[in-house]
């Protein structure tokens, strides 16, 4: 069975991420009670901006619970929680999806995490700030989410040096994850929910 790097468990246990801020970075408009936004919709905005579509859970109220239901699971998983949001930013910004890489980076810096560690995941390669099994997982949301012309997109190198990081179970939590997200990712490029506004607030229809 293996281990993470001790510098990475210690650093996750100081900066844990709310469970809120998980089921909000990947659910647009589903929130769960008690979510706390004292400052509600922030920052400058461009004027009329709306979204496209309206709030998915007024219109199939199940999948809140589906998606409430993958969230406990993914956020019951044994990798560290703050590793597992580090690679769904990465995710986000691949994709090409502000609103997920709004509300990640959000619940990223209200769990604590270090402001250059959340700058430096667009360059991760080079930056000094990652430890092996986060750079393990931010290259698996590269792999899974990029073209790859010349063969697999995960390519059987990559997941035996995955396994050298994570168990079966861990790289299953992380397979989930990038899952959970990729189900709600054409929601946010196709509805475009309106970036930083809390659940309830982020349609405009």
């Amino acid at each position: 069975m293996t281990t993470h790097d001790s510098a990475t468990t210690a650093h996750d246990s100081a900066a844990a991420i709310p469970e809120s801020t998980i089921a909000e970075s990947v659910v647009p408009g589903a929130g769960t009670a008690g979510d706390a936004f004292p400052d509600g919709d922030t920052g400058p905005r461009q004027e009329g901006f709306q979204s496209r579509l309206p709030d998915l859970t007024t219109l199939y109220p199940d999948l809140a619970v589906l998606s409430g239901s993958v969230h406990k699971a993914v956020r019951n998983g044994p990798v560290p929680q703050s590793t597992v949001t580090l690679m769904l930013l990465r995710a986000a910004q691949i994709v090409g999806s502000t609103y997920h890489c709004i509300r990640i980076t959000d619940g990223l810096r209200k769990a604590g995490e270090e402001e250059r560690r959340i700058t430096a995941i667009a360059t991760w390669q080079d930056a000094p700030y990652f430890s092996g099994a986060e750079r393990i997982a931010l290259e698996l949301a590269e792999a899974v989410l990029t073209p790859n012309p010349f063969g697999e997109r995960v390519s059987d190198d990559l997941f035996a040096r995955a396994s050298r990081h994570y168990n079966d179970e861990e790289i299953w939590h992380l397979t989930i994850a990038l899952g959970h997200l990729g189900m709600f990712i054409p929601v946010a490029l196709i509805a475009k929910p309106i970036p930083g506004r809390p659940p309830g607030k982020n349609y405009s229809k």
